[in-house]
């Protein structure tokens, strides 16, 4: 299950998203869709990098019963801006970065790792039928 937290205008479609948490895990995500001002504080104070970026994963570093898998936080300035870079839909473009997001809190990490957070999310894309991501469109 999905926790949404939009702090935006978008109505978002939650649907493949949904289905998409159901074949990776059990556990509920938090969701928190923000602007680039939100998520730079975020990614200032946790990551020390002060500039927005498109997407950013908190997992759990406990699993106790009934606790979610982690948060995922998505800058809505980002999915704008790659959508008609791409030629995409926004909940497209959405999509793809949940997926990146929910890769990482399953423990997958394309900065140390030799391709597997990639080839997940390649396998995702086209189960579900979806456009070429950042990670994919860039290896």
């Amino acid at each position: 299950m999905i926790e949404l937290e939009n702090n935006t205008e978008f109505n978002l479609d939650l649907k493949t998203i949904e289905t998409i948490t159901d074949t990776l895990t059990s556990r509920d995500v938090e969701l928190i869709v923000v602007k680039n001002d939100e998520i730079q504080k975020l990614n200032s104070e946790h990551r020390n990098i002060d500039k927005a970026t498109d997407v950013l994963s908190f997992p759990m570093d406990f699993d106790f019963p009934n606790m979610p898998l982690g948060s995922i936080v998505i800058s809505t300035d980002f999915v704008e801006e790659k959508a008609k870079e791409y030629g995409h839909s926004f909940n497209e473009e959405f999509t793809l970065l949940y997926i990146h997001g929910i890769l990482h809190l399953l423990g997958y990490d394309h900065e140390v790792d030799d391709g597997e957070h990639r080839e997940k999310e390649e396998e995702l894309i086209n189960q579900f039928n979806l456009p070429k991501s950042l990670i994919v469109r860039n290896s």
